[in-house]
């Protein structure tokens, strides 16, 4: 059972910002420092994307738009759903962080790394995660606007204007200039990774500095945090035999099927931690919980899954195989972040 040790450095920093929370001017400080770091993160996702692959990967239509649907159809319907648990297991502002989490984008290196490990149609993950989360930069604040409104912790039509300026802009940039720049960002992937984990870092430590200072933190007990733990268990569980015994059903083979699960069924923290500070301020540290909490549950046992799966009797093809793993070679497999 796999622990990410990128979940170890965020529980630390968490941590840090318990211990040391920034304050006054060095809040000022980290809080400009953390605008900037959201608004290159998302420079950086528009620069790697590949305009090419993308277009290739739209002849696998049906695929794609069954991923899709689960993202931000089944997911969002499960999330309000669980509204009736109120105040039984969660709180409201947990249950407003639950909510927002199914409405994030999917992953895109941890869906590619488990569908190859299970011999599944690893091209067809590394198209679906593009396209969830090319349109999670529009589609999650247009769904959080609707399905959380001005109970979302402060979330108003201004924090619409906040995601096209820090998070689209940016990304549009990146896409203009992948030209130029693309071949930079692929021979220094490993230290622009780096940068991606660390500005996710500096955005968590805002955050929960944020959240300290104003006692946020009192609002939950451990009582709540074992519910949350087992509604996103259960939330997990669904999706994951939503999307294998769904696929079958709409006549998906196996390849295509282990796609879907890996790419339908998961969340993305690198997403969804930025776009929750711009969406719920001074509340998104309380907003992050469970995305954090479900990311790391989800690789568990993904993982889990896609050994079980390498090991069936039926086997992809071996020109499909062939195929998989030279699409997936050189793809940064260990950044499960995403």
């Amino acid at each position: 059972m796999p622990i990410d040790p990128y979940i170890v450095l965020l529980l630390g920093t968490v941590g840090l910002a318990a211990l040391l929370p920034a304050r006054g001017t060095a809040a000022d400080v980290a809080s400009g420092a953390s605008t900037a770091a959201i608004a290159f993160l998302f420079f950086l996702y528009g620069a790697r994307l590949s305009t090419r692959e993308a277009l290739e990967g739209l002849r696998h239509w049906r695929l794609h738009v069954t991923v899709l649907a689960c993202t931000f159809v089944l997911f969002p319907v499960f999330g309000l759903a669980a509204r009736g648990l109120v105040p039984v297991l969660l709180t409201q502002p947990l249950y407003q962080g639950l909510l927002f989490l199914t409405l994030v984008p999917s992953t895109i290196q941890s869906s590619i790394a488990f569908t190859s490990i299970a011999r599944g149609n690893v091209p067809a993950a590394i198209c679906a995660g593009s396209f969830s989360s090319l349109i999670g930069i529009v589609v999650t604040p247009l769904l959080a606007a609707g399905l959380l409104g001005n109970s979302g912790g402060g979330f108003s039509a201004d924090s619409l204007v906040k995601i096209v300026l820090q998070l689209l802009v940016p990304f549009l940039a990146g896409q203009l200039l992948r030209g130029w720049i693309g071949g930079f960002t692929a021979r220094h992937k490993k230290v622009l990774g780096l940068v991606d984990r660390g500005s996710i870092l500096l955005v968590v430590y805002t955050a929960f500095s944020e959240g300290m200072i104003r006692g946020i933190w009192h609002q939950v007990s451990p009582a709540r945090l074992g519910g949350l733990l087992v509604v996103e268990a259960a939330l997990l569980a669904a999706m994951l035999l939503l999307t294998w015994y769904g696929g079958k059903a709409l006549g998906f083979g196996r390849a295509d099927r282990i796609a879907i699960q890996f790419a339908g069924s998961k969340k993305s923290l690198a997403s969804g931690l930025p776009m929750a500070s711009v969406l719920f301020g001074a509340h998104a540290s309380l907003a992050v919980l469970p995305l954090m909490l479900f990311h790391q549950m989800q690789l568990m046992v993904c993982a889990v899954i896609a050994r079980r799966r390498a090991g069936d009797p039926e086997r992809v093809p071996g020109a499909v195989a062939g195929s998989a793993a030279h699409m997936v070679e050189g793809q940064p497999q260990d950044r499960v972040l995403r």
